[in-house]
């Protein structure tokens, strides 16, 4: 195995991030729809917990695909 498909392995592998961190994303909101719906008057409280999950969801999905390039382009 030479060092360019080795180095696609990786970026491919590093990139199984993205897919957890879509499913994580989808979990934050769904929840949060959820609980909205069924306790309206409480779903203004949670509205900065909501993004607060979706910004630590995201910052994975970025940290995953930043390996992925450092991996394939140094």
């Amino acid at each position: 195995m030479d060092l360019a498909s080795a180095k696609m392995i990786g970026a491919g592998l590093a990139c199984i991030a993205l897919a957890g961190a879509g499913n994580g994303i989808g979990i934050v909101f769904g929840n949060y729809l959820s609980g909205a719906l069924r306790n309206p008057g409480a779903a203004k409280t949670q509205t900065t917990n909501m993004f607060l999950g979706f910004a630590l969801c995201e910052a994975t999905g970025l940290y995953g695909l930043v390996i992925a390039l450092i991996i394939l382009f140094t």
